[in-house]
Parts: C-alpha cells; structure tokens; sequence
C-alpha cells in the first residue's frame, strides 16, 4: 500500500514531531497531529498549516468512546500510516488491526528493557540509572497488540555517564531519536520496510 498520508500523535512538547517536520526526505505529507491531551505538539503543527485536534481522554465518558473518536478521526482524514511520538495512550486492538504493518512508534530505551506498562518519559531513564545500565538507547519499531513488544526497525546506543541524570540521559537519547524516526517513516512511506516475523529488512 503506498503510504501518502500520515497522522502524528503525541501527549507532549512535540520534539519528535518537530523532528518529522524539519525532514525533507519524507515523500508523504503529515495530514493530522492528534494528542490525548493539551499540549505543545498541537502548536506545532497548527504553525504548518497542519490540522490539529486535541481529543483529551479525561473529557471522555469511557475508554471505548475515545477509541472510537480516534478510530473515526484517522478515517475521516483518510490516514494511511500513523507514527506514535510520545503518545502516551495505548491503541486500541480494533486501530492496531486496521492499520496493521502501518504504525511506527518510537521509544527511549532498548527494547526490550525498559519498556511496556509503566515505562514512558523520564520513568524509563530512571530505570536506567537505578538497575546501573551502562548503555542504553533509542528504539523504533512497529506497532502491534501490546505494549512496545511490534517488530524492532532501527536502535542505537548511547552511554550512560557518570553523574547522569534522568533529564541529562533523556537529552542525549533524544538526540538520537529525532535521528532515527524521520528515517524509519522515510523508508516506511517508500514501501521499503518488510517485516517477516519478528525481523524487518530494508528494501533497496
């Protein structure tokens, strides 16, 4: 399927995003940014001429009225390829399968430490420093019906120093974050990524 529409959602600042934004190898256009809360991504995206929607969970009866409101938002905008930076909220089974293949996430840790419930922001840097990891990373990977557990696309390290703390690691991780994520939804918009498996390889 060729990947001509994405949507971005995030919970937060945006960085990532911003990092998507600034690519100018990416051959789709980012049609939506949505957040489960208000936040700066939102501004980010409005400065681009981007539509951007808030769908904030806690104004939401039940779970299953605002994964139906999301479900029914990336129909509406006729997403074909969704990318998870710093989304906080789990998807929903029912979006995993319609966009199977389709959902690229990226995550502040090596999978598979220091991921899954309870690890998201400056949690999982904390984790790092407490087991006294001396390497961790970033991670990207695709999207499926649990939590960071999809196929691994692309990691890279990064030293843990002396004296580091969770805000100094998460700044050096984040570095490679932005490096890794606007390639993988370069290659992911190409139709160059082919997952057998847990393995994925890279079309030339």
């Amino acid at each position: 399927m060729r990947i001509e529409r994405l949507a971005v959602l995030a919970s937060g600042g945006g960085s990532n995003l911003q990092a998507l934004l600034d690519s100018t190898d990416i051959p789709a256009e980012i049609a939506l940014v949505l957040t489960d809360r208000p936040a700066y991504a939102l501004e980010r995206a409005k400065a681009r001429g981007i539509e951007a929607v808030c769908f904030d969970r806690r104004s939401f009866a039940a779970k299953a009225e605002f994964n139906r409101a999301l479900f029914d938002k990336l129909v509406e905008v006729r997403i074909d390829a969704i990318v998870l930076a710093g989304y906080l909220s789990i998807l929903d089974a029912r979006l995993v399968e319609r966009f199977a293949g389709r959902i690229l996430n990226v995550h502040p840790s090596l999978i598979p430490s220091f991921c899954g419930m309870g690890f998201y922001g400056l949690k999982v840097h904390q984790g790092v420093l407490d087991y006294g990891c001396k390497l961790t990373g970033a991670t990207v990977h695709f999207v499926d019906a649990g939590a960071d557990t999809g196929p691994i696309v692309f990691q890279k390290s990064v030293e843990v120093r002396e004296g580091d703390t969770p805000e100094s690691l998460q700044a050096r991780v984040l570095e490679f974050e932005h490096e890794l994520l606007p390639l993988a939804v370069k290659l992911l918009a190409e139709g160059r990524l082919k997952v057998e498996g847990r393995r994925v390889s890279i079309i030339d």
